[in-house]
């Protein structure tokens, strides 16, 4: 059986890795440092629509590539190597894929060219505060008429100032529903959040905000299932966009050490170094093994709870640990700012930070072995 990746996904793998390596520069990253500008760098994301890559999980018939969530996740490894100033992962898995597999005909009609082209931006709204559900949402909805009127708050919403449809839950009386929210919407507040890696976030208030029936992307029946199943597609992208930027922190410090001489020879020589530099790999390759997995078996339809967890603990343990061993082989050169060390560092920490605790995952992880859960997937 052959485990590599098929020519058609190392051929995205390239046209991304050119795309983004020529446009998303240290010198262009530094203009929004300290919030000095948004953090979007729209030439980008006009340059990655017109090479059809915002489009990679849309069908063709809506003017995308045809392919699936795996496709997807190679995107988003790229994006985080050069840690891209674009909302790909929550337009992609958060927008475009739920839209794909769950919209309406209508829906995927009005919205999906759009989001294809990047004239339309996408985004979800999962996060209602520190270990929450997204399948068992706190925020209220209220039938009226074909429509529900809803009232909660979400936290920590990418680019949610910027997209035009927001995907988020709501309880019902009779289950849970899953609608696209226009952010712009009578009753809807949103809060600018300045986050420590500069990403366009916004906490959301919903105030009796009136959502028809045709932007309800699952009704009450099937809404939990639905937001649970986005959820471990974000978390699987952000872990792939975890293995971009890891794996970047260490060629970054393997090539310093390389250079970097002490007594005359490499301090790659000596053996402590080399010994912490080992461990990074290690780090990053099971990220990347992990990570990999979970992207492929959601990509068959799988549920793959058990491998998003694990490799969302990876993801949060090597940013960790590799951001801090990048920074000690450094010498702390890379809290230097002249240093782009230091955004890769801020990147890794922020998506630790969004993956949430990984204690928690192990402990969810644990009660699945014990129930015999963990042995199927």
């Amino acid at each position: 059986m052959d485990f590599g990746l098929s020519e058609e996904q190392r051929d995205i793998q390239a046209l991304s890795r050119r795309i983004l390596g020529d446009l998303s520069t240290p010198a262009k990253l530094a203009t929004y440092d300290n919030w000095a500008g948004e953090r979007f760098d729209r030439e980008l994301w006009a340059k990655l629509a017109e090479a059809g890559l915002l489009g990679v999980g849309a069908p063709e018939d809506a003017g995308g590539m045809g392919f699936g969530f795996m496709e997807a996740g190679l995107l988003a490894e790229e994006c985080g190597r050069r840690i891209a100033a674009v909302p790909l992962v929550s337009h992609l898995a958060g927008g475009i894929l739920p839209l794909v597999k769950f919209g309406t005909a209508e829906q995927r009609a009005r919205l999906l060219s759009g989001a294809v082209s990047g004239e339309l931006l996408l985004t979800a709204a999962l996060e209602e505060g520190p270990a929450g559900d997204a399948s068992a949402p706190a925020t209220i909805a209220v039938a009226d008429g074909d429509g529900y009127r809803l009232s909660g708050t979400r936290f920590a919403v990418p680019y949610g100032a910027q997209a035009e449809r927001v995907l988020l839950g709501a309880r019902s009386g009779d289950g849970v529903i899953a609608v696209w929210l226009d952010p712009r919407a009578a009753g809807v507040r949103l809060d600018q959040l300045h986050d420590t890696a500069y990403e366009p976030q916004c906490t959301l208030t919903m105030d009796q905000v009136m959502v028809a029936a045709a932007d309800v992307l699952a009704g009450p029946e099937a809404g939990a299932a639905v937001l649970a199943e986005v959820a471990r597609h974000l978390t699987a992208a952000i872990c792939m966009h975890q293995v971009g930027v890891t794996d970047t922190l260490m060629r970054m410090t393997a090539s310093y050490t390389s250079e970097r001489k002490q007594f005359g020879v490499p301090v790659a020589t000596f053996q402590a170094v080399g010994h912490r530099a080992a461990n990074c790999f290690i780090d990053v390759e099971c990220l990347r093994l992990t990570a990999y997995e979970a992207c492929s078996l959601l990509a068959e339809g799988r549920l793959a709870a058990v491998e998003v967890d694990i490799a969302k603990v990876w993801a949060g343990d090597t940013g960790h640990r590799v951001s801090y061993a990048a920074q000690h082989l450094h010498g702390g050169a890379g809290v230097d700012r002249g240093n782009a060390l230091w955004r890769y560092c801020q990147w890794a920490r922020h998506n630790e930070m969004t993956l949430g605790s990984s204690a928690q995952t192990l402990a969810r992880l644990g009660r699945r072995c014990a129930s015999g859960e963990a042995l199927v997937s």
